[in-house]
């Protein structure tokens, strides 16, 4: 059985770009259930280390997604 690094499934999700994070969280989970969408306040420092199973959702203020999700 592949392990999420060898088959990630889907990686990206440039369609929520503009949207509300928890639909965003619920749908990148949905359409990927081998991820973890974690919402990220836009300019907070986070370590740089590449998770396989987790997309991180950047948001501003409003909660609005300014990144396109992508795990890492």
């Amino acid at each position: 059985m592949a392990s999420v690094c060898e088959d990630p499934g889907k990686r990206s999700w440039p369609e929520l770009m503009g949207t509300e994070e928890e639909y965003a969280k619920e749908v990148i989970e949905r359409e990927n259930p081998k991820m973890n969408a974690v919402i990220i306040l836009q300019g907070t420092s986070i370590p740089d280390i590449f998770i396989c199973a987790r997309v991180i959702v950047w948001v501003n203020k409003y909660g609005i997604v300014v990144q396109i999700p992508v795990n890492g």
